[in-house]
């Protein structure tokens, strides 16, 4: 097939690419499973059912097949899944009546498998911030949803709250919240800091809108329940707070870095600690992360920066802001690899990105050998491509 097609640029002109690199082989399962020296989590996304008869921006028609299948390969790959978090685009398009189908679904799936890893967003998004929330309805909220969580026998990953957001009054309030549901929750939970980048109605978690200082309040309840944490997710795209956070964890407290742009360093660490990892990019270059983390397992970190650096580059542009819209090229590369036989999305996403930017996307894709077949991703390309008029 031919590999050629005319991409369009940011400047407005078109040129012509050739995708030229052999994509990176996904490893193979050994006897005995993948064994790494982190604790990795994908976070995946969601497959629609674009044959539906429905309104997209208003239904909720989910690929249950296809989405569970994408599930089974990362696992596959030695990979956790992080599930009905932001990439599944819980917020954007999956409400909380649809988590909890995606969350019965995976553990229905995950019940099969002595290897898969697994853990499941609970927060408060059932509830509308509004005047009227008070601090006792957000608590409500998350018990309910941790309560479904643990009885699908669950893990849970406690999901920054809007509500709460919005109903605090100051670091106290997020104290009295998480108090009271650390204290309840049956297994140590993983929490999760989202920045506004990712969601702008989180601005001011934890009480203050100086990361420093929301960071003291959240590490005080962390470290003063470090019995009922198994670890803390951050998402600032910021290395170094990541890393000064790392260093204020009780020992026991895992730090899981969700910093899709510096993630490479923060998993390889430094002396006085690393990260392990809950990344959406991980859903859209799993076979690079499980093969890098199979070297840094084996101690050889050039290897390992070897293959996970290029990918770098591709996931600092599909998390380029806004960031919120990164779901879009993450479920892109899906459709490029054939993990989907349509660029469809819920809520009417797919329109969330340029054509420029999808562009740019597949010419990162081959640089990092992402594209797993490239003779099919360019001709979705193409298919795409077609529908802004380049022929």
């Amino acid at each position: 097939m031919e590999r050629s097609l005319h991409l369009p640029r940011a400047d407005g002109t078109i040129a012509a690419f050739t995708p030229v690199n052999e994509p990176l082989i996904a490893p193979v399962r050994p006897a005995g499973g993948h064994h790494f020296n982190r604790v990795v989590y994908a976070a995946a996304h969601v497959v629609v059912d674009a044959l539906a008869d429905n309104d997209p921006w208003l239904d909720r028609n989910i690929d249950w097949e296809r989405t569970i299948a994408f599930r089974e390969y990362l696992w596959g790959l030695g990979l956790g899944v992080a599930e009905a978090m932001d990439t599944a685009q819980r917020g954007m398009g999956l409400d909380w009546s649809g988590a909890k189908e995606l969350i019965a679904h995976a553990q229905s799936a995950a019940r099969g498998r002595s290897d898969a890893v697994i853990a499941y967003g609970a927060g408060t998004d059932h509830l509308q911030p509004g005047a009227d929330v008070t601090i006792d309805d957000v608590i409500r909220a998350y018990e309910e949803q941790v309560a479904y969580v643990e009885g699908q026998g669950g893990r849970v990953i406690l999901m920054a709250s809007r509500a709460l957001a919005a109903a605090a009054k100051s670091p106290d309030d997020y104290i009295r919240v998480y108090d009271r549901i650390l204290g309840q929750v049956k297994e140590p939970v993983i929490i999760h800091w989202l920045g506004s980048m990712f969601d702008p109605a989180l601005a001011g978690y934890w009480g203050s809108a100086d990361d420093m200082r929301a960071m003291e309040t959240a590490t005080a309840i962390i470290n003063q329940n470090a019995a009922k944490v198994d670890g803390v997710k951050i998402s600032l795209l910021s290395a170094e707070k990541e890393i000064v956070m790392r260093r204020r964890l009780d020992p026991s407290v895992k730090m899981y870095t969700g910093d899709d742009f510096n993630y490479a360093e923060l998993i390889a660490g430094d002396d006085q600690g690393y990260s392990h990892a809950l990344l959406g990019i991980f859903d859209a270059v799993a076979p690079a992360a499980s093969a890098a983390l199979a070297k840094l397992a084996q101690n050889d970190l050039d290897a390992f920066h070897g293959i996970l650096a290029p990918t770098v580059p591709l996931s600092r542009h599909i998390f380029k802001a806004p960031t919120r819209f990164y779901k879009t090229g993450v479920v892109f590369l899906a459709y490029l690899n054939g993990f989907q036989d349509h660029f469809q999305m819920l809520g009417g996403q797919q329109s969330a990105r340029s054509i420029q930017h999808l562009s740019e996307l597949f010419r990162l894709a081959d640089a990092a050998r992402v594209l797993r077949d490239p003779d099919l991703a360019t001709y979705r390309m193409k298919t795409i491509l077609a529908t802004v008029g380049i022929e």
